[in-house]
C-alpha cells in the first residue's frame, strides 16, 4: 500500500512485485531451481566470452550509420565484421532506468525501478535513514550475478552500475575498480580479465564516457575537431551558438570514443581474445541536450547497436525492432546459458528469434523532475502518452544552469522561437502524440488529431493499454512518499513539483559527513 501523505509518519517501503500472480510465480520458480530457466539457444553451443562496450549519452553519429562529418574507423570495423542494427531502442532516455532494465532483461516498470536514481539512501543519519529502498523479488538477480553464479568470470571496467534497486557489488563482479567513473587511465590493458582461470569464459563491461567525456569528470575535455559551423541543427532547436557548440562537442566526444574502442579491440587482439569474444556495442540513451536525453523522442531512445563475434553475420544490417531488454537474453545465449523466465527480452541471435512488432519505452521522475510518459514504437509510427499534461516539457531540471538552457529560457520568455521549436519549448503538452517516423523522423508533426491516421492511433492506444495491463506497469501509480523523501534529501529546494509539498516539513538537516 502506498504510504500516507496526511501527516502520519512515513515508514520505509519496499517496491511491490509486478502483481501477486507474478510474485507467486517468481517464488515458485525460484524454489524449483532449474525449472525456471529457458534452454540456451542452439547458436550458443560453443560458448565464448561476451564484452559489452557500454557507451554513455551517445547518439549514434558514426560512419557506419551514415555520418560523414567525422570518421569512426574502429566502430565502423565492428560493424563491418558484425551486424549493425538500425532500429534499436532503449527502454528510457536516462541512465539508471535504462541500465536497470538492461541488467534485468525486463522493463524497469515491471519491477518498480523506473524512477531515476531510486534506492539511493540520501537520508543517512536521519530518522529516514534507509527508507524507500527497492529490493528485487526472490530469485530475480542482475545479469552479472546470474552469470557469475554459473561459473562465468565477470567484470565491470569503468565501474558504473547505476541500478535503481538494492544490490551487492561483491556478488556481481570478480573485478570492479573501486574508483568509479571514466577518468584516465581507462583499463583496456587487460587487468579486467587477467585473473580469471585458464579457459574460464567471461562476461564483462567496459564503460566509456561517450557524450560525457570531460564534462565534470577526471578526463580532459575532448579535443575540438569539428567545425561548429558545419554541424547540422535539427529544426526543433534554434540555430544559436550555444546549440552549435553542444552538438559540435558531442561530435568531438564521438571521435574520442572511437579511439577508445580501438584501444579495447587492440587489447583483445593482444591477448588472443578477439576471435573468441562477442562484442556488443550500444548506448544507454542519446546525448544530453534538451528533447533528447530523458525524453522518448528518437534522439533520446533510438540508439546504435552493433554485435560482432564468431558465427554472427559480417557486414550485415538488420532493420527489425530491438529493445535494450534484449541485450541480456542475447548475452546469455552467447554464453551458452539459459534465460530466466522473469526476463522479458529476446535473444536476437537465436535461430528461432521472432522479430518484434513493437517496442516500449517509459519516462518517469528524473532527478527531482516528476514526469510520466509512455511510448510505443512500431515499424512506422511512434505513439506517446503524456500523463502530466498540466506541466510543460521544459519543467525545471538539473540542466537549468547550463548556458544553453539559460539561452533557451531567455528565448522562450521573449517569444523568439518559431512554431516548430515551440512544440517542445512552449507552455503546452498534448495528452497524445503520434508520429509517422517514415516521413517525419524529427517528430514535429503530431498526427493524433488527424483523421487519416485514426486507425493507427487506435492500434497504438491498444498496444499501450495491453502492455500496461500485462506487465502491471508500476509507473501507473505515483512514487511512494518514502522514495520522494529520499529525493528531497538529495535535491532540497530544487524539488518544486507539488508532490513534494506535503513531505517537505518532514526533512531533517543532514549531518555534514553523511553528504560528503
Amino acid at each position: 500500500m502506498r504510504p500516507d501523505r496526511r501527516g502520519r509518519e512515513v515508514r520505509g517501503c519496499q517496491v511491490a512485485p509486478r502483481s501477486r500472480l507474478v510474485a507467486a510465480s517468481l517464488v515458485l520458480t525460484y524454489l524449483l531451481g532449474a525449472a525456471w530457466l529457458s534452454p540456451p539457444s542452439a547458436a550458443a553451443a560453443a560458448p565464448g566470452n561476451v564484452l559489452w562496450i557500454y557507451l554513455e549519452d551517445v547518439s549514434g553519429w558514426f560512419g557506419c550509420y551514415g555520418e560523414t562529418l567525422i570518421q569512426t574507423p574502429h566502430i565502423d570495423r565492428l560493424a563491418r565484421e558484425g551486424t549493425r542494427f538500425t532500429r534499436f531502442y532503449t527502454t528510457a532516455g536516462v541512465c539508471s532506468a535504462t541500465r536497470s532494465a538492461v541488467v534485468l532483461g525486463a522493463m524497469q516498470t515491471s519491477f518498480g525501478v523506473h524512477h531515476h536514481r531510486s534506492s539511493r539512501n540520501n537520508a543517512v543519519g536521519t530518522k529516514h535513514d534507509g527508507i524507500g529502498m527497492i529490493h528485487l523479488p526472490p530469485g530475480v538477480v542482475p545479469l552479472p550475478q546470474f552469470c557469475r553464479d554459473r561459473g562465468i568470470y565477470t567484470f565491470n571496467e569503468g565501474g558504473k552500475d547505476d541500478y535503481n534497486f538494492v544490490f551487492d557489488l561483491v556478488s556481481l563482479y570478480d573485478f570492479c575498480p573501486t574508483g568509479k567513473g571514466w577518468g584516465p587511465p581507462l583499463t583496456v590493458a587487460g587487468d579486467c580479465w587477467r585473473d580469471r582461470r585458464e579457459g574460464q569464459p567471461f562476461f564483462g563491461q567496459v564503460q566509456l564516457a561517450g557524450g560525457k567525456y570531460g564534462r565534470g569528470r577526471r578526463a580532459a575535455p575532448a579535443k575540438p575537431t569539428v567545425d561548429r559551423q558545419q554541424v547540422p541543427i535539427p529544426p526543433y532547436y534554434p540555430d544559436i551558438p550555444e546549440v552549435r557548440e553542444w552538438i559540435g562537442y558531442h561530435y568531438d566526444c564521438l571521435v574520442k570514443t572511437d579511439e577508445q574502442v580501438g584501444e579495447i579491440i587492440g587489447a583483445l587482439e593482444r591477448d588472443g581474445l578477439y576471435d573468441s569474444t562477442t562484442i556488443i556495442l550500444f548506448s544507454d540513451h542519446g546525448h544530453g541536450l534538451h528533447r533528447h536525453k530523458q525524453f522518448l523522442y528518437e534522439g533520446g531512445i533510438h540508439m546504435p547497436l552493433i554485435i560482432r563475434g564468431t558465427g554472427i553475420r559480417a557486414d550485415a544490417v538488420r532493420d527489425d525492432l530491438v529493445s535494450s531488454i534484449d541485450i541480456a537474453p542475447t548475452t546469455l545465449g552467447r554464453l551458452g546459458l539459459p534465460t530466466p523466465v522473469y526476463m522479458e527480452g529476446r535473444d536476437v541471435l537465436a535461430p528461432d528469434h521472432e522479430p518484434r512488432t513493437h517496442v516500449m519505452a517509459a519516462r518517469d521522475r528524473c532527478d527531482y523532475t516528476i514526469e510520466k510518459i509512455r511510448a510505443v514504437v512500431t515499424h512506422r509510427y511512434k505513439y506517446l502518452r503524456n500523463g502530466l499534461t498540466d506541466r510543460p516539457y521544459m519543467q525545471p531540471s538539473y540542466k537549468d544552469p547550463w548556458p544553453v538552457s539559460i539561452r533557451f529560457r531567455e528565448m522562450m520568455a521573449a517569444g523568439a522561437m518559431n512554431d516548430v521549436q515551440q512544440i517542445f519549448f512552449g507552455a503546452g503538452k498534448p495528452a497524445e502524440e503520434l508520429y509517422d517516423l517514415d516521413h517525419d523522423p524529427h517528430e514535429i508533426h503530431n498526427l493524433a488529431q488527424d483523421p487519416r491516421h485514426a486507425a493507427a492511433l487506435e492500434d497504438h492506444r491498444r498496444l499501450l493499454d495491453q502492455w500496461i495491463t500485462e506487465t502491471s506497469d508500476q509507473g501507473q501509480q505515483p512514487e511512494s512518499d518514502a522514495g520522494l523523501i529520499q529525493v528531497l534529501y538529495e535535491w532540497g529546494d530544487k524539488c518544486v513539483n507539488p508532490e513534494y509539498e506535503p513531505l517537505r516539513g518532514l526533512i531533517e538537516a543532514v549531518p555534514r559527513k553523511a553528504k560528503g
